[in-house]
C-alpha cells in the first residue's frame, strides 16, 4: 500500500469554503465519501489546513492505490465525484479533471 502527502494551495478568500467542504464529506455526503473512497481503493485519508505567510494550504495525506484513487476522481462521473471535483477546484482553483504529471517528491520515508 502507498501513501500520497500533498500541499494544495487554497485560493485566497476560501478558507471558510475549505472548511465547509470537509464538513459535508464528514457530515452529510460522508456514505458517498466513503463510496468514493471505497471504489478508488482507499483506505485512510486526512486533510489538514496550514496557514503559512506564503498562504493557506489544505494539506492532503492518504494511503491506498494512488493511481487508481486520482484516475478515479478525474474520470468518474457519478453525482458526488463531480460535486467532489468542483469543491476541490473551488477552494484550491486546481481542476483534478485534469491531473498533472509528477507530484510530491517524496524526501524522506522513515519507519520505526
Amino acid at each position: 500500500m502507498a501513501v500520497f502527502n500533498g500541499a494544495f494551495p487554497i485560493l485566497e478568500g476560501s478558507i471558510e469554503n475549505a472548511r465547509e467542504f470537509a464538513k459535508a464529506v464528514s457530515g452529510a455526503r460522508n456514505a458517498e465519501f466513503k463510496a468514493m473512497q471505497n471504489r478508488a481503493g482507499t483506505t485512510r485519508e486526512t486533510w489538514s489546513l496550514q496557514e503559512t505567510p506564503a498562504g493557506a494550504f489544505m494539506l492532503v495525506w492518504f494511503e491506498g492505490d494512488i493511481d487508481r484513487a486520482f484516475a478515479d476522481l478525474a474520470t468518474a462521473n457519478d453525482d458526488f465525484t463531480v460535486w467532489f471535483r468542483d469543491q476541490v477546484e473551488g477552494v484550491t482553483g486546481l481542476d483534478m479533471s485534469e491531473p498533472t504529471e509528477g507530484g510530491p517528491e517524496l524526501l524522506l520515508d522513515w519507519t520505526a
